[in-house]
């Protein structure tokens, strides 16, 4: 029988979620929630590009669409700059039955040390009051810096570093809300994005970090961070908007898990609008950008994850990633005893049912 399920978010990683919701026989779309009036009363077809209509009109009340009966929620609504309200919709969905698999905020990938705990424990409690399930992954925070590189030094003698990287121009990619609020591109560099803001870096890519120390058996001494911003030469136009000259226009930033002074985990990012700025900062190994997971012991690997798409370029590719890696995870999720949980508590998630000749 399919599992039926819900779709709470349609930008840009819930499209492609809830595309995959309605094209795939293992799932039973029951309803779809949206933020914008403008998406309201529109086929759930409509909104994720098909031309077949499924019957399910999208509406701003999350109460209706809860009511549809589901076993799963996708959450993909934005979350990473409306944090209290994102939790609050977790902890409702949860405490009314329904598992969640989400994109975000990208901490409830691994929480515990992360946030703090009267953040986690209300949603620990609706999942208790709810017997459902919640789990939060992607291409980054998620597969790229947790299976893989976990996948890697399970085939190893003696560990002393695992460092995940994002090698990435961000130049397509078309959010102006993460591009100019979050992470703060255009930006006078004395303007200090929330992204920047001190502690947010351990925040949101400090789940990356205690995951792999607690998959290593590693009990950290403390999560530091560091970052490095450059300015644009000239004024140029990316996808989300205008950059000017002076205003930031490339970013490079590490959040390093630490034990006796020596990190042993680190999580970096390089993240680019123009291939040539910062021609000595780390290359990715394609046009476009690339993830690296270098691990250094015996023995040691290095690693290259190159996303592409015959629809769209590595943006693209990495949007759809993050929602495929929830939506696959559906089944192993409504599986998954009441709580939070993360990558080490799954089975693999193999793909079963996706291919597709030609």
């Amino acid at each position: 029988m399919p599992i039926p399920v819900v779709q709470l978010g349609t930008g840009n990683v819930g499209v492609h979620a809830l595309k995959a919701l309605i094209t795939n026989p293992a799932f039973e779309l029951t309803g779809v929630w949206v933020s914008s009036e403008a998406k309201a009363g529109k086929d759930a077809a409509e909104l994720a590009g098909l031309t077949d209509s499924t019957g399910v009109l999208a509406t701003t009340d999350l109460d209706a669409v809860l009511a549809t009966g589901p076993r799963c929620a996708v959450y993909n609504a934005l979350a990473d700059n409306r944090l209290p309200e994102a939790l609050e919709d977790y902890r409702r969905v949860l405490s009314a039955g329904i598992n969640i698999v989400g994109s975000g905020p990208v901490f409830l990938q691994y929480p515990w040390q992360v946030i703090p705990e009267n953040l986690i424990s209300p949603l620990e409690d609706a999942a208790r009051e709810g017997n459902s399930s919640l789990y939060v992954n992607g291409i980054d925070p998620g597969f790229a810096n947790d299976l893989l590189p976990l996948a890697l030094a399970g085939t190893c003698q003696s560990i002393q570093q695992i460092r995940c990287m994002e090698i990435v121009d961000y130049a397509t990619y078309d959010s102006a809300a993460v591009m100019f609020d979050v992470m703060g591109f255009g930006k006078p560099l004395d303007d200090i994005p929330m992204l920047l803001q001190p502690g947010v870096l351990s925040l949101a890519w400090g789940s990356v970090v205690r995951q792999l120390a607690a998959g290593l058996g590693v009990e950290l001494d403390e999560v530091t961070q560091t970052h490095e911003r450059v300015p644009a030469p000239e004024d140029f136009d990316i996808a989300s908007g205008h950059i000017p000259k002076g205003g930031a226009a490339a970013l490079r930033f590490e959040v390093l898990g630490m034990v006796d002074g020596h990190p042993a985990v680190v999580l970096e990012h390089v993240t680019r609008l123009r291939e040539d700025l910062c021609p000595e900062w780390p290359q990715p190994t394609q046009p476009g950008g690339s993830y690296r997971i270098e691990i250094t012991g015996e023995p040691s690997y290095g690693v290259d994850v190159c996303l592409g798409s015959r629809v769209g370029d590595h943006n693209h590719a990495g949007l759809v990633a993050t929602a495929m890696r929830v939506v696959n995870a559906i089944p192993a999720v409504v599986a998954a005893p009441p709580g939070i949980v993360t990558t080490l508590d799954l089975p693999l998630v193999p793909g079963r049912g996706l291919y597709a000749p030609g």
